[in-house]
């Protein structure tokens, strides 16, 4: 017998009883549906990852205070007061690989301006921070040396913080607003960015010069900083950028070989990483799952072509007698259950289609489409109809013609 003919027969087979095939192929269409958007949810996710990670700014390395400890009590990553504002000129002048470099000090408080009042982070900086972020600027300008140097009261705001305080798109330049009891005058406005590194809201932030936050709002002596960012002349460069900063900042803190580092260093593809890992075990969990549900799919067929073999064993009896062989027999359930699970393979990237657009449209949440999931998937659905469906149709082939033919 033809392949052509045992495909024609096998269609027939299948369309004798549409509701119970449907039904036969609902469970391989959830699991395929399932194992496709779950991966296109994960691929989506880490792809927003990468693209906040970029977003932060090109061939970033970032230095933050480390753990301090006094009297054998351990105060945590961030403690440390051994960061100074000295450590910039240091690597500035130590490392040649390093392009652009801005101290920082943070804190958050609330903020009145415009007749109105918000909370928000004030991030402390230097004039080099848009180069390091490609972040331009809307209104205004960017803070200078002389206003740093001089701890100038001066504030540039990011795009939320301005449509909070002062209206959506306005120019706020030449307002004042106040912290604490400080009043700063605004010199600019950055333009919108979204969510940084770690999903925080870049645009709801104000920018001003880290000496004016570390002596005006934080009561510092102007020496002490919370970190430090720095920006590497190329991607190639990162890693030993990153090597060399750790080196002078051991000097510049006196430590000893052996103790440990106070403070951190931190690569883009740290910070990518970190967050992907924690992606990924959900992904891959999650599809473990999926990969269940095809597994049960396919006993369903197994069990589903195991009674189709007893309900048609006076016809394989009636065709072994009219000269069909057992390997005739065998193909013909063997392309049955293969055509059930491509099918419903077909049907279940279509779904997987509809539910990555639904999520992506009513949900936002981001999801791509990987081509590579889409094959093994029905790959993997060809293979189930082969892997399940043989013992049903190996167990066709071996009836004997006159049991068969005797079968009610």
């Amino acid at each position: 017998m033809s392949f052509v003919m045992v495909f024609r027969v096998a269609l027939k087979a299948l369309g004798r009883n549409k509701m119970r095939t449907a039904l036969t192929m609902l469970g391989l269409i959830i699991g395929i549906a399932a194992v496709i958007t779950l991966d296109a949810m994960g691929t989506g996710a880490q792809q927003q990852i990468e693209d906040q990670i970029k977003s932060a700014g090109t061939n970033m390395i970032a230095v933050r205070a480390g753990n301090f400890r006094r009297g054998g009590i351990s105060h945590g990553m961030g403690s440390s007061p051994r960061l100074k504002a000295a450590d910039v000129d240091a690597i500035r002048e130590q490392v040649a690989g390093a392009q652009y470099l801005t101290a920082s000090v943070n804190t958050r408080d609330q903020v009145v301006g415009g007749g109105e009042n918000w909370s928000t982070r004030i991030e402390g900086t230097d004039v080099e921070l848009p180069l390091i972020r490609l972040w331009d600027v809307e209104y205004g300008t960017f803070f200078t040396t002389t206003d740093v140097n001089a701890s100038a009261k001066v504030a540039v705001l990011g795009s939320v913080v301005r449509d909070n305080l002062f209206g959506e798109g306005t120019d706020p330049v030449g307002q004042t607003l106040r912290i604490r009891n400080q009043s700063f005058k605004v010199i600019g406005v950055m333009m919108a960015k979204g969510s940084g590194s770690f999903g925080e809201d870049q645009d709801d932030t104000i920018f001003a010069p880290y000496t004016t936050v570390q002596r005006k709002l934080r009561g510092r002596d102007g020496t002490n900083i919370s970190g430090i960012t720095i920006s590497a002349y190329s991607a190639d460069d990162i890693e030993t950028v990153a090597t060399e900063v750790a080196s002078v900042l051991r000097v510049q803190h006196k430590l000893i070989q052996g103790e440990d580092d106070d403070f951190m260093v931190r690569t883009q593809e740290d910070m990518s990483s970190m967050r992907t890992e924690m992606t990924q075990t959900m992904t891959l969990f999650m599809l473990a799952i999926a990969v269940v549900a095809l597994i049960v799919g396919g006993i369903g067929i197994m069990n589903i072509m195991l009674v189709s073999v007893t309900e048609r064993t006076r016809e394989i009896g009636l065709r072994m007698a009219v000269g069909a062989k057992g390997q005739d027999v065998l193909w013909q359930f063997l392309v049955e259950a293969i055509v059930l699970c491509f099918v419903g393979g077909l049907i279940g990237v279509g779904l997987a289609f509809g539910l990555a657009q639904g999520l992506t449209e009513f949900l936002e949440w981001p999801t791509s489409m990987s081509t590579d999931a889409i094959t093994v998937s029905v790959g993997f659905a060809a293979a189930i109809g082969v892997v399940f469906g043989f013992y049903p149709a190996w167990k066709a082939a071996q009836l004997d013609p006159i049991e068969s033919l005797r079968f009610e």
